[in-house]
């Protein structure tokens, strides 16, 4: 087995607490009403929406893949850290075991926030995960980072 890690950084005008409320804690809600599009639903499977939590993520019809299951591996609401493990679906192919995600929000100069994105990606065997294969998960992610920031700029008064 190998780990292949790749680490990426966006930039938002949105401060960490809003943000971290928005994009983490209230994810379940919010994400299916903004981009149905990505993910159509979230939903408990085993847990109590804390560490150790499963959850259950349908992906919408604009998604190559029909679902996806995490495991929520920790919650930092004070330095606004959220760790995650996809470990089920369509997604993972047969040379992909697991992959984990940490993201961490930090406090820009401008006020808003610098989110940085690390992803792990544990493969069976000498398997090899090149740049390009996780590109399309990056621009994907950022895009729901812009679709939730827009929705945040629009709605100033929403996760305050």
């Amino acid at each position: 087995m190998g780990v292949f890690t790749y680490e990426t950084e966006f930039t938002s005008v949105i401060p960490p607490p809003r943000l971290f409320k928005a994009f983490v804690l209230d994810a379940d809600n919010l994400i299916p009403k903004i981009a149905s599009q990505a993910i159509k639903s979230s939903e408990i499977v085993q847990g109590d929406g804390g560490v150790g939590t499963i959850k259950k993520i349908t992906l919408g019809e604009g998604s190559q893949y029909s679902y996806v299951k995490h495991q929520i591996d920790s919650i930092d609401k004070e330095n606004f850290v959220y760790s995650y493990s996809l470990i089920e679906g369509d997604a993972i192919s047969e040379t992909i075991e697991k992959v984990c995600y940490e993201i961490k929000l930090v406090a820009s100069a401008d006020g808003g926030s610098i989110i940085k994105n690390t992803s792990n990606y544990h493969t069976k065997g000498d398997v090899e995960i090149k740049e390009e294969q996780v590109k399309a998960g990056k621009e994907r992610a950022s895009g729901l980072f812009k679709l939730i920031e827009n929705h945040l700029v629009a709605n100033p008064d929403a996760y305050n």
